[in-house]
């Protein structure tokens, strides 16, 4: 009957683009977009997840499909509780009816205020969590990619994100160093949308414009002659048009955002202790997240840092299987609530 594993503890990645669910022995059970459709008639959820953002640009008046999560912080409390309530539902379809309410970990923006941080925890509760705790996305996506976080030695992270990158080096369990900018893979998506509009006067969705990042998108000007084509609305006309798109202007329109993450590298590495920088040095950069996925990103932040940089080996799910496996130490951090974020005060 189970009775030994009444209470299935859960790592929450709450993210801005995706949700990730971990249960403890078995791990992911849960990948799904952070996203959530409204009847604003009603109030009630239509859709949640990938059948809310196939929804995205194609609906009714009477349905809005929001993403309740910005910059790696709440923007719609309610919607995100719900949306909560769905998945953590989803993880435990085959939980027994005896079952406690699971303790949460749920990982948050290391450069988060206070009260973020409490918004988190309570939708957590709100969404059926018996106890919640936070850990920082850095120490997460560290742990989830094998890095020795508990040692005396330095690590170094960059992970990016949909709403925020997360910079930090990590050193005995916790956080020496850290940045967290709100610059990721959305405004990657809405620098081409951007480009595209001043570029050719046509006016693209943020799907169309996700797909060009993942196909041709690159972080650097790349000599081949790569092209895509893409359909959008001519801004001149109002009709449906047709353009090609090469991969060295879609990384000219990336080209800030890139700038922005390497900047925040820098900076981290600047603010590094000497011992650490040189453990760094060593054993390189990792980068985790869907951003980490961008070609030859990796290069270019070697390229300026002149450190060796590595790609997590499942960039997409390292925060969610850190955020899972530092379930084995809930007791730490209930002992150690901050154990991890750094708050920035600039």
């Amino acid at each position: 009957m189970g009775l030994f594993n009444l209470s299935q503890d859960l790592g929450i990645d709450l993210g801005t683009a995706n949700t990730l669910v971990f249960i403890k022995g078995k791990g992911i059970v849960v990948r799904e977009p952070s996203v959530v459709a409204i009847n604003k008639t009603t109030g009630d959820i239509e859709a949640v997840g990938s059948d809310a953002k196939n929804m995205i640009g194609r609906t009714p008046g009477n349905i809005q499909v929001i993403r309740p999560m910005k910059d790696g912080v709440i923007a719609d409390y309610d919607t995100t509780a719900a949306m909560m309530k769905y998945y953590i539902k989803l993880a435990q379809k085959n939980r027994s009816s005896f079952a406690k309410k699971p303790n949460v970990m749920v990982c948050v923006p290391s450069g988060i205020t206070m009260v973020e941080e409490r918004a988190v925890i309570d939708a957590t509760k709100h969404a059926g969590a018996k106890d919640a705790f936070p850990i920082a996305e850095p120490f997460a996506a560290a742990i989830g990619a094998g890095l020795p976080v508990w040692e005396p030695t330095g690590s170094m992270i960059v992970d990016i994100g949909g709403g925020t990158t997360e910079v930090a080096v990590i050193s005995l369990g916790g956080i020496v160093t850290s940045r967290s900018i709100r610059t990721a893979g959305d405004d990657m998506d809405e620098a081409i949308i951007q480009y595209v509009k001043k570029t050719y006067n046509l006016m693209i969705g943020e799907r169309t414009a996700e797909s060009l990042k993942m196909d041709i998108g690159s972080a650097k000007a790349l000599s081949e002659k790569e092209l895509m084509d893409i359909r959008g609305r001519d801004l001149l006309t109002g009709l449906p048009k047709t353009i090609s798109v090469s991969a060295s202007e879609i990384a000219s329109a990336l080209k800030d955002t890139v700038d922005s993450i390497v900047e925040a590298v820098k900076n981290t590495l600047e603010s590094t202790p000497p011992e650490l920088a040189a453990d760094i040095m060593d054993r390189g950069i990792v980068l985790s997240g869907g951003g980490a996925l961008l070609k030859d990103l990796d290069e270019v932040i070697s390229d300026e840092t002149k450190m060796p940089v590595f790609v997590a080996d499942e960039p997409l799910d390292s925060v969610a299987i850190g955020t899972g496996k530092s379930l084995e130490y809930i007791e730490h951090f209930r002992s150690h609530p901050n154990i991890g974020v750094q708050r920035l005060s600039d």
